[in-house]
């Protein structure tokens, strides 16, 4: 079975799901998982997670993202992107560059958002998305975002490219539209490049394709990012063969269970560790107790294999 995360170029017209199952025919693996939806005419960064980095997914769901976006200025649409139903079209002609620049950099920082109906959020059991298809139109509540940065690439009005750090459940299309209501023109998303979530970039980021041959050729292993290189931040650790079970099993270790900690670290300034068995693989996170003397598990990623 395949441990890793593999970073994926999703491509115009598919799912975060239809990525999924075209990966478990390529690679013949049932045990996948994404990290985040990306609408269908989205595209780019979606860290697929492979056997125990399925543990992983709610973690980088988490993590702040960067997107490249194109908002188009005097259209409001049902979907606050090109493909919806058109709601309302204005003029742009008197909104200026600077009027955009303005607005734009108003929006950095902590942000009230209101998720949009077509989303995939859910409300009484249902996707919003669904009820939207439904006609119906309910109450979503606002939830606090943060615009970390946002850099205008390219403008000729009414088009705006630009690029957006922000953190997680922020929707550039709702930012679009509440960019364009700021504006008093209305505005919509036309386009959306994810080009980064935590340290996946879309410059190394492979279509399913290019997995298809780097699996063909026996060469999937280059393109994987083992399970532990995402805690590459916290200082290694490995138990000595004798406490190896009882790490597996999730078990408190006392402090001389565990080997010399890494040149830079003194015990009293350890907290969260990467820990490994004797024979280095990685078991999982834990967190060094200071008034107990013992590490502590945090979040277990070792299985046998079998």
């Amino acid at each position: 079975m395949i441990h890793g995360i593999i970073n994926i170029y999703k491509e115009k017209g598919y799912t975060s799901h239809d990525v999924v199952a075209k990966l478990r025919r390529i690679v013949g693996q049932k045990k996948i998982g994404h990290t985040g939806t990306l609408d269908p005419d989205a595209t780019g960064v979606l860290p697929v997670c492979f056997g125990k980095a399925t543990k992983l997914c709610d973690l980088l769901t988490d993590k702040d993202k960067t997107y490249e976006t194109v908002l188009l200025l005097g259209r409001e649409t049902d979907t606050q992107d090109i493909s919806g139903t058109v709601l309302s079209e204005k003029q742009t002609g008197t909104v200026t560059e600077a009027d955009v620049r303005s607005v734009v950099a108003s929006f950095v920082g902590a942000y009230v958002q209101t998720p949009p109906m077509y989303s995939a959020i859910k409300i009484g059991g249902k996707k919003l998305y669904e009820l939207a298809r439904e006609g119906k139109t309910v109450e979503r509540k606002p939830r606090n975002v943060e615009i970390f940065s946002i850099d205008i690439l390219e403008m000729d009005l009414p088009h705006v490219k630009m690029r957006v750090h922000c953190s997680k459940g922020t929707y550039i299309r709702t930012l679009c539209n509440d960019v364009g209501a700021k504006l008093g023109c209305g505005g919509c998303m036309e386009e959306l490049v994810r080009t980064k979530v935590s340290s996946f970039v879309l410059t190394e980021a492979k279509t399913l394709a290019e997995v298809e041959n780097f699996v063909s050729d026996g060469r999937l292993s280059e393109i994987i990012t083992p399970v532990d290189a995402m805690f590459a931040h916290y200082p290694a650790l490995c138990v000595t063969e004798k406490w190896d079970k009882f790490a597996y099993n999730g078990n408190a270790l006392p402090k001389d269970a565990v080997g010399d900690v890494p040149d830079g670290h003194s015990i009293s300034d350890v907290h969260r560790v990467r820990l490994y068995n004797s024979k280095e693989e990685f078991i999982g996170l834990y967190d060094y107790k200071k008034s107990e003397n013992k590490y502590k598990l945090v979040k277990m990623f070792y299985t046998p294999d079998v």
